[in-house]
């Protein structure tokens, strides 16, 4: 019955109860893929929720998740759920300084961590998290000597003898749970200051993830490929509340590293990534053609000439002539499908992006070669739920339109407002910050830019708040400019400046694997990124990104006066250990500016050349000290509407 799926422990006792032994979750392990059941799943959780509570853990408590894509790691949250508690699942790859904040504001008693590395971190940090006292850890490798920490193992068998010496416990404890009792914690990337607690429902997760399978028809019968951070809200919607809503297959990859095989050996009907991934797959498949013989060169160049010309038409059902359709079939014989197969994209029915624009080209060609890939849009405030693109209708330059339930519309200065039950209940600790973001009518307020079409379809401009002017008065959009120069494989990331000034400037940062496979090929001799990005033959590879980029900012209207005068490569990456990046990745354009303030100096200030030295962060606590000479590069704009060099 309806009522008795209302969270997520019992949808888990639903499939237990409906599809026993249908395949819930499988991981990669010493090169053997492992297999547990809905059951053996249902049973796993209930022994570990026992453990959890044999250890004190109570409901209205937090338990902190760290660690890759492991079983174990999703079988505690919902463990946490079925007592009450919280997860609160945290980046993997940040350090122990970063974790003290959101160990300290979430007031985290209980973890359990992936392995030796994060036992560590949570060892380090315990001195300035007095609340943490229970530490337990899945991989034993490396563990035989520490003391004052828990194995998974043992957590497990402590709740096994705990739900012998009290029947129906458990049972008493799942059917405590309301709809309306937070399910998650998850916190904000922190792009303008510290990260937020966003505590969402059971209800708005379970109804995000019952629009989004509806909208898509997943089923049982679909599975998926679980690599991004369990700590992200994609992952969350994808690995947690679909998986839990419809039953079907998560696949825990071995490694970060084996992620791109682990998929091919999958083939999952269902994917996701952020635009990145798919930036980086696109890079790679470039290199490879790059380096392979004068046939396979021709025959790509001339199948993808045809995927580009009718390829998407062909995926959206839509009218292609007769010659086109045979050469397109002939293409996925010779092109599309060996290609799909090295991409581990073989059986995708569905495949999504988001988390940040996606360069248009870039969304045709993986459509053009056969893969259903669309775009979705939402916040971590929204459960990553707010816009689907319907098949047959996905629009290259927009998000969508509104998912079942979302209304939408738009705010004053263009901003994006949603509402809906998938919102928030509130930021943790925040009152201040959660009547900021939810108006009196109900809707949160995004702080993105967008408009809505004629046909509905909602098209994001860019940040609310980072949406400016020129010095002349021409609206300035930096994360539309940065993610069309994001769209070439050779850069890697783009900030560009340009508010209350004359022109725009940009940093970039090259690809290092690409740009350092074109070196090669070139017998270009390099020491490393600092002294890759520096070269002259380098810039003038950018050069002509970034003159590309101008060209086509001319025949956009009010944005031709956002064409990039000025662009320098910086000697580093830009890297969420020097807190540039946040840990999904986004800019943090404020910081990266006032860092680098002498940099924007140099490059309004007509210099050439200007020295830098930036200390470095490893994620071990190391720190180094990385300087060079910056040269400073002119790049060719263009007249409103024509293509000739101004």
């Amino acid at each position: 019955m309806e009522e008795q799926r209302d969270t997520f422990p019992r949808l888990l006792a639903h499939h237990a109860a409906v599809r026993p032994g249908h395949p819930a979750t499988r991981e990669k392990d010493l090169g053997i893929w492992q297999t547990w059941t809905w059951s053996q799943v249902a049973d796993e959780v209930r022994a570990l929720a026992c453990g959890l509570a044999a250890e004190g853990f109570r409901r209205g408590m937090h338990l902190a998740i760290i660690g890759d894509n492991r079983p174990r790691l999703y079988w505690s949250m919902v463990a946490a759920q079925a007592l009450g508690g919280i997860p609160v699942p945290m980046y993997q790859d940040a350090p122990a300084a970063d974790f003290v904040f959101v160990l300290n504001d979430a007031e985290i008693a209980y973890a359990v961590v992936e392995d030796q590395e994060q036992v560590d971190k949570m060892l380090e940090a315990m001195p300035q998290v007095p609340t943490l006292k229970h530490v337990c850890y899945d991989d034993p490798r490396g563990m035989r000597n520490y003391e004052g920490v828990t194995s998974f193992a043992h957590l497990q068998e402590k709740g096994r003898e705990f739900d012998r010496a009290n029947p129906g416990w458990y049972e008493a404890e799942v059917a405590k749970g309301r709809p309306t009792d937070v399910s998650v914690m998850l916190y904000t990337s922190g792009t303008t200051g510290k990260p937020k607690g966003v505590c969402l429902t059971h209800d708005a997760f379970i109804a995000a993830a019952r629009g989004g399978c509806s909208f898509d028809r997943l089923t049982a019968n679909d599975s998926i490929l679980s690599y991004l951070p369990m700590a992200w809200v994609g992952d969350h919607l994808f690995s947690i509340a679909q998986w839990l809503e419809a039953g079907f297959t998560i696949n825990c990859p071995e490694s970060g590293d084996t992620v791109m095989t682990d998929l091919r050996e999958i083939g999952p009907t269902y994917y996701f990534a952020p635009p990145r991934v798919f930036e980086n797959l696109l890079t790679q498949v470039m290199i490879r053609m790059e380096d392979a013989g004068a046939i396979k060169r021709w025959l790509f160049r001339r199948f993808m000439d045809v995927a580009r010309r009718c390829g998407a038409e062909i995926l959206d059902g839509k009218p292609v002539g007769g010659g086109d359709r045979l050469l397109y079939a002939l293409g996925n014989l010779l092109v599309y499908g060996p290609l799909r197969n090295v991409l581990g994209m073989s059986r995708i029915r569905v495949a999504y992006t988001a988390g940040a624009a996606i360069g248009p080209d870039l969304f045709r060609f993986y459509r053009s070669i056969g893969i259903n890939l669309k775009q979705l849009y939402g916040q971590t405030e929204t459960c990553a739920y707010v816009c689907l693109q319907p098949d047959g209708d996905v629009k290259l330059d927009s998000v969508g339109l509104p998912a079942p339930g979302v209304e939408i519309r738009i705010g004053e200065g263009g901003e994006v407002l949603v509402r809906g039950r998938m919102l928030l209940k509130e930021y943790y600790k925040r009152p201040d910050a959660t009547a900021e973001s939810i108006d009196a009518d109900g809707y949160f307020h995004t702080g993105d830019a967008g408009f809505l079409d004629d046909a509905g379809h909602l098209k994001i401009i860019d940040r609310a708040k980072d949406v400016g002017k020129l010095g002349t008065g021409a609206m300035f959009a930096p994360n539309y400019i940065e993610n069309k120069l994001k769209f070439f494989p050779h850069i890697k990331e783009a900030v560009a400046f340009g508010h209350g000034r004359d022109m725009v400037c940009a940093f970039v940062n090259i690809d290092a694997g690409s740009v350092g496979n074109w070196a090669e090929r070139r017998g270009l001799a390099y020491s490393g990124y600092t002294d890759l990005a520096q070269k002259s033959e380098v810039y003038q590879l950018i050069r002509e990104c970034v003159e590309k980029v101008n060209a086509e900012l001319a025949t956009e209207g009010d944005l031709a006066a956002s064409q990039v005068h000025r662009f320098l490569i910086l000697h580093k990456e830009l890297d969420p250990d020097d807190d540039e990046l946040t840990r999904t990745r986004k800019v943090r354009r404020g910081f990266v500016a006032e860092k680098y303030a002498v940099l924007i100096d140099a490059l309004y200030g007509g210099k050439a050349v200007q020295h830098i030295e930036t200390l470095v962060r490893f994620e071990d606590g190391r720190t180094n000290m990385v300087a060079a000479d910056l040269k400073i590069d002119d790049a060719k704009t263009f007249p409103a509407a024509h293509g000739k060099a101004a």
